[in-house]
């Protein structure tokens, strides 16, 4: 994997849902920023937030953290 690279394309999942960063930031709970910023790869959401944006989003929230299980 490489360093911006995430497993979880959250851009694509929240488009798909016709969500805005903002939209997105508000039902979780989180800035806009930490949004894009996990969207880019430069941060991961911790649990909590993991969890509620896989509800939010309706996918898997473990997929955030599936490649730190790799090599």
């Amino acid at each position: 994997m490489n360093g911006g690279e995430q497993m979880v394309n959250l851009k694509e999942i929240r488009e798909a849902k016709s969500m805005s960063q903002q939209q997105l930031a508000d039902a979780v709970g989180i800035s806009r920023q930490a949004i894009s910023n996990i969207e880019i790869g430069v941060a991961k959401p911790d649990v909590k937030h993991a969890q509620r944006i896989g509800r939010v989003l309706d996918f898997n929230w473990a997929a955030f953290y599936d490649d730190e299980n790799e090599n």
